[in-house]
């Protein structure tokens, strides 16, 4: 696997070596060891998978402490701009965020530590979009800001989007007190 980092302490694009023949592909997707050499002892205990349409906005998610999760997304389907927005209070990158392209293609892999706020826009119909989690998911911990916050400066490559009530509801940044402080490595 080839490892990219962001200007953002902490997300990791994680670009797996594929193996092609006339009978498709294979590659491996996650590796414990792997993750381990790179400082990042996640023990992943959720897996969820998502089905969107072109335009759908999910996000910006995540749960707090005890809650936290960590999330190792990728496409095996369709193609999305997944987003990190860093909400670590105290970080010298609070508030900013980092996008990349996933596709069923590209095969990309994206890792979110906890202390970010995670979503994506579908570039493409009949998206699906799979989330490995270190935590179960906990109602009463979760939270979010609002997706088209303009102090976030997110180009979601979308033309009308398709956003759940619920996340229409989130705060703005300037309106949000984040659970998470930063501890720099």
């Amino acid at each position: 696997m080839e490892i990219e980092k962001v200007f953002i302490e902490g997300p990791l694009v994680i670009k797996p070596k594929v193996f092609s023949d006339s009978r498709g592909y294979f590659f491996e997707s996650f590796s414990a060891r792997f993750f381990k050499e790179l400082g990042i002892d996640a023990d992943f205990v959720q897996d969820n998978q998502s089905l969107s349409q072109k335009g759908t906005v999910r996000g910006l998610h995540f749960q707090a402490n005890p809650y936290a999760q960590g999330k190792l997304v990728r496409v095996v389907q369709g193609a999305v701009l997944d987003v990190a927005v860093d909400i670590r209070k105290g970080s010298p990158t609070y508030g900013k965020h980092v996008d990349i392209e996933l596709t069923a293609d590209n095969k990309t892999m994206f890792w979110v530590p906890p202390g970010f706020a995670h979503g994506f826009s579908t570039l493409e119909d009949n998206t699906i979009f799979l989330y490995k989690c270190t935590n179960l998911y906990h109602k009463a911990s979760e939270g979010g800001i609002y997706w088209n916050d303009s102090s976030l400066n997110i180009n979601w490559q979308v033309d009308e989007a398709i956003v759940s009530e619920k996340d229409q509801l989130l705060p703005t940044l300037e309106h949000f007190d984040s659970p998470f402080t930063y501890e720099s490595k």
